[in-house]
């Protein structure tokens, strides 16, 4: 997600003509089928190209690889029959079981092959391929320095597939269940060219669901069973209808006349609604962060006017005005997303790095100026960039609001956008500072920490140093756990004190679920998960 993986959930004015009412009081000879909303428009379904969790949603749910991701991010039966680790812990053998993608035609271990050369293809520009390093050669074919025939996995018949490590990957087991490691039908990307994962009909599907209806801009879709679906005798609900809203407002009156079956809530629904039935708080193992462009904007590359926006803002207030349950972040890393012998991860991370994470107005107006002199100015200007959410939109208003009256000598612009669009400006790093979000993909801080390596194509900031470099390497290259943790914190503690990203909430979202609708859940990694789904 996990955005970024971005997790938010709503439904525009425009869609709701579209939604089908779900009708609590369905017969029998009615489809059984619900209405689900989601914060902001859908930008692919092409597993190598997608970043967020709104693409992501639709991919665990239309798509299916050796595991899933169950509750609380516990794994769960995929294609995977059983598995077999070498002593040494890098060669994993998979048996799978017989499946069909969405036109009858055999899911085989040839499918995960072409899905996994694919991503890490440089043609591809997977932003996600990094998270196959550690798969023999996969580093290198990225770099373009080997053969994409030289990658660490390979088909033994149809329904074995063997994967090469170059070293031991404590997660690889949670990667596994991530959608990017899911197969792809070579056949379906062939014959569909640029267009493939560009619309709901570019694409072959071996999950609980078929996606419809999405023609690459629209606000409204919807998921049907699949009759090719291995265990479809397990898929309970025959559709389910998605819409995209910005309105929480407009999404609540769509829920009370029974035309929306669940939606995420602002800071007052959240107040308003908490006792009310349907009422759920989901743990998104997620941080929403400033990355700032130090590219871009020199102002930003000195580190005290970094400590000192840091400072300038209040986090409990903000949390209290966005509403939900959303907490102080003093780390990048999601609080209760690792543990490490019975204690919290981010606990062990040095309390001196966290010290300019905390509101500290009277500090930060004294880092300010004293940034302002190595400058050289009296005063500067910069621009806070998110999306046009409703949580966006008051979270920019509020750091705004803060930074101008905490730190005097300085004039911050907001813009809100569209999620595309946000997402084109940041990957053509057209921002100075960017409000992000990003959900864990598996329970493990490195999900977190390897984005802001040097390298990694994810720094879209550019942050660098040399010295965190090293300590993730070392991270991932030990064949000590506890020696792994401690080069995870002290490369979090570094990341923190030079402020290469601002760490504002740890994100916590409030839904209201109609109660009729079972069995849905989510993996505390940002995702929703409908293949036990029911209606009552």
């Amino acid at each position: 997600m996990k955005y970024s993986k971005i997790a938010v959930s709503l439904l525009s004015v425009a869609a709701a003509a579209l939604l089908t009412a779900c009708g609590n009081q369905q017969s029998s000879s009615e489809k059984k089928q619900f209405s689900w909303s989601t914060g902001a428009e859908l930008s692919t379904i092409d597993m190598s190209k997608a970043s967020d969790t709104i693409s992501y949603d639709q991919l665990r749910n239309t798509m299916e690889g050796l595991y899933r991701t169950g509750k609380s991010g516990k794994i769960m039966p995929g294609l995977a029959t059983s598995s077999t680790v070498s002593k040494d812990g890098k060669t994993y053998t998979y048996t799978l079981r017989k499946s069909r993608w969405s036109d009858g035609s055999e899911v085989t271990a040839k499918d995960f092959v072409y899905s996994w050369r694919r991503t890490v293809n440089p043609k591809t520009a997977s932003e996600y391929a990094y998270l196959f390093e550690g798969i023999k050669n996969a580093t290198a074919i990225t770099d373009g320095k080997k053969p994409l025939s030289s990658l660490g996995v390979k088909a033994v018949g149809k329904y074995k597939l063997v994967v090469t490590l170059d070293r031991r990957i404590p997660y690889f087991k949670n990667l596994m269940a991530f959608a990017l490691f899911f197969p792809q039908s070579e056949k379906a990307v062939k014959k569909y060219g640029s267009k493939y994962g560009t619309a709901s009909k570019y694409m072959l599907y071996n999950g609980p669901f078929v996606q419809k209806g999405w023609t690459g801009s629209n606000l409204s879709w919807k998921m049907v069973k699949n009759k090719y679906y291995w265990d479809k005798k397990n898929v309970k609900v025959d559709q389910i209808n998605w819409s995209v809203q910005k309105t929480p407002a407009t999404a609540y009156n769509l829920y009370q006349t029974s035309k929306l079956d669940a939606f995420s809530l602002d800071s007052s629904q959240t107040k308003q609604l908490a006792k009310k039935s349907g009422f759920q708080l989901v743990n998104n193992g997620g941080t929403a962060y400033l990355q700032y462009n130090l590219q871009k904007d020199k102002n930003l590359a000195n580190t005290k006017i970094r400590q000192a926006i840091s400072m300038a803002i209040d986090r409990n207030g903000l949390c209290s005005t966005l509403g939900g349950n959303n907490k102080a972040a003093k780390t990048f890393t999601a609080s209760g997303l690792m543990h490490v012998d019975g204690q919290e991860y981010t606990s062990g991370i040095s309390s001196a790095s966290e010290t300019y994470n905390q509101y500290n107005p009277k500090k930060a107006k004294k880092l300010f100026k004293e940034g302002l002199a190595e400058l050289g100015k009296s005063s500067i200007t910069v621009s806070i960039l998110a999306d046009d959410t409703d949580n966006g939109k008051k979270t920019v208003e509020a750091l705004q609001s803060e930074l101008e009256q905490n730190l005097g000598n300085i004039k911050v612009e907001t813009l809100t956008v569209p999620f595309k669009t946000r997402m084109a400006r940041r990957e053509a790093g057209k921002f100075d500072i960017m409000l992000s979000t990003w959900i864990a993909d598996f329970n493990d801080a490195i999900s977190f920490l390897d984005l802001m390596t040097s390298s990694n194509t994810r720094n879209y900031g550019k942050w660098k140093n040399s010295e965190y470099d090293s300590l993730i390497a070392k991270s991932k290259v030990t064949a000590s756990a506890i020696e792994r943790v401690k080069y995870l914190q002290e490369a979090e503690a570094i990341l923190l004190k030079d402020e290469g990203i601002t760490p504002v909430y740890y994100m916590t979202t409030a839904y209201l679920i109609r109660p009729s609708i079972k069995n849905v859940y989510n993996d505390n990694l940002g995702g929703w998960q409908f293949k036990y789904a029911e209606v009552k």
